[in-house]
Parts: C-alpha cells; sequence; structure tokens
C-alpha cells in the first residue's frame, strides 16, 4: 500500500469516527432538548475529564478547575435549547468552558501554568520537548519535572489567547478548524497564535535549550 493510500485512508477513518462522535452527540442533544433532562447526563459523562483537563491547564488550580467544570455545564445546560448544531456540540461545550475559565482568570489576576498531567511520557509534544530530550540524560521523572518547572516559567508569560490554542492543540489535540470554532476566530489566527506562542516559547527557553 502506497503512502498515499494509507494515509488517504487514515484520514477518512478518522472523518468517521468524528462524524459519528458528533451524531451520537447531537442525538442525546436533541433528547435533553425535547426534555429528556437525564439524556444531559450521558453528555456530561463523555467530556468532563477532557473538560476539567482543559481548564486546569489554564488555571493550575483543581478546586478552580472543579468548579469552573461544573459552572460550564451548567450554562451549556441553560442554553442548550440554543444550541441548533451549526458547529459540534464539544467544540460549542469547550467555548463556553474557556470563556469562563478566562474570565475567570481575568477577574481574579491569576497566572496560569501549563501541566503535563494529560500528556504521555513518551509523547514529545513540541520541539521544545525533543529539544529537552535530547539535551537531557537523566531519568525520565526527572526530565519530566525539569521540563515543567522551565514550561511554567515559559508559559505563563504568553497571553492568554496564546496559551490556549497551545492547550487545545497539544493537550487536546484539536484541529486548527476545532480551535477555531471554540475560540471564535479564523483559522488563519489559530495558525498565527500557535506559530507565535512558538516562537516566544523557544526565545523564553533559549538560554536552556542552548
Amino acid at each position: 500500500m502506497s503512502l498515499t493510500k494509507a494515509t488517504g485512508e487514515a484520514l477518512a477513518s478518522s472523518s468517521t469516527i468524528q462524524e459519528k462522535t458528533v451524531d451520537s452527540d447531537m442525538a442525546f442533544v436533541r433528547r435533553v432538548q425535547q426534555g429528556d433532562v437525564g439524556a444531559f447526563d450521558q453528555l456530561i459523562l463523555k467530556y468532563r475529564e477532557r473538560l476539567f483537563s482543559i481548564i486546569y491547564n489554564l488555571t493550575s488550580n483543581r478546586e478552580d478547575a472543579a468548579d469552573l467544570t461544573q459552572d460550564a455545564f451548567i450554562k451549556a445546560f441553560r442554553s442548550i435549547n440554543r444550541f441548533k448544531g451549526k458547529s459540534s456540540f464539544y467544540t460549542w461545550l469547550y467555548r463556553i468552558a474557556i470563556n469562563g475559565a478566562l474570565t475567570h482568570l481575568k477577574r481574579n489576576r491569576l497566572r496560569r501554568f501549563f501541566s503535563f498531567e494529560s500528556i504521555n511520557e513518551e509523547m514529545a509534544a513540541t520541539d521544545i520537548v525533543e529539544a529537552l530530550a535530547v539535551r537531557t540524560n537523566s531519568d525520565k521523572s526527572a526530565l519530566l519535572s525539569e521540563l515543567q518547572e522551565k514550561l511554567n516559567e515559559a508559559l505563563h508569560k504568553l497571553s492568554p489567547k496564546h496559551r490556549t490554542v497551545v492547550v487545545l492543540f497539544e493537550i487536546e489535540e484539536l484541529s486548527h478548524q476545532e480551535i477555531s470554532e471554540v475560540m471564535q476566530c479564523s483559522v488563519g489566527t489559530v495558525r498565527s497564535r500557535l506559530h507565535y506562542a512558538k516562537q516566544q516559547l523557544q526565545a523564553y527557553l533559549q538560554n536552556y535549550l542552548s
């Protein structure tokens, strides 16, 4: 099988899975809109861990993340009759959660820190991780601890919008299109923010990586 064909089949398979997820979510959404309140529990079960992860990566506070996750679901439930399915349910839900988290951070002037809790230890999420892996000969736990500290110092210097796209792209593995729906901006803006964030991180970590 050629690489082109294999890649095409992989993309087609991913697209099919995404479509099934959207269809499944909409089925529950329609049930809730028709008065089946219990159907919303299925959406909570499906997305609460992912939502908590996103918010925790923005706030670095478990109690705040738990409260904001609950608030996001409450807001989503109260607004679900206005959801028309023009975007996927999860990008709509992510948008509610992220807007709530950013408002919370702005109101409380909190510094936000990047967390590696939802990243597999075997995965190099960015070029920075790869550079650290080459430079460091210590064991994995020490490497991750060192990486956590340096990224925390660098990432809290990014603006809320730039840190958000990093979290959604690197941790949640959302596509540029999905992030644009969540952030309500163009795909070009998402790419621009990711590019800028990467440049800033490299600049902040230049002394450490050199």
